[in-house]
């Protein structure tokens, strides 16, 4: 089965923007183990940037410098028949491995 990760853009004004990328999940992970792992590497154990991470930003179109910066948040993994979406035709185990190495360079 396919695994959803769902993430969003908080600003400091608390407005929030969800986003979601399907991607395969060849090892069948379940979605606490996925988590576990995601966390682990997750700046403090929640949050990451979506551009080094490979996935979209969430960020608004309108810039407002009082507010706006470029962490992400970890919501969850959720199981899905949903077919890949992910542009880069990751599977899950690279998407975590990425967040990884985005992590080493914030």
């Amino acid at each position: 089965m396919n695994i959803r990760f769902e993430y969003l853009y908080r600003d400091a004004g608390n407005f929030k923007r969800w986003g979601d990328v399907v991607f395969s999940n060849t090892k069948d992970n379940t979605p606490e183990k996925l988590e576990q792992r995601a966390r682990e590497v997750l700046i403090d154990r929640e949050f990451f940037v979506a551009e080094s991470a490979g996935v979209p930003s969430m960020k608004f179109d309108e810039h407002i410098d009082a507010l706006d910066h470029d962490w992400h948040c970890f919501s969850r993994f959720v199981p899905t028949i949903e077919t890949p979406n992910d542009k880069a035709g990751r599977d899950v185990e690279d998407f975590i491995e990425m967040l990884k190495e985005a992590l080493a360079t914030c």
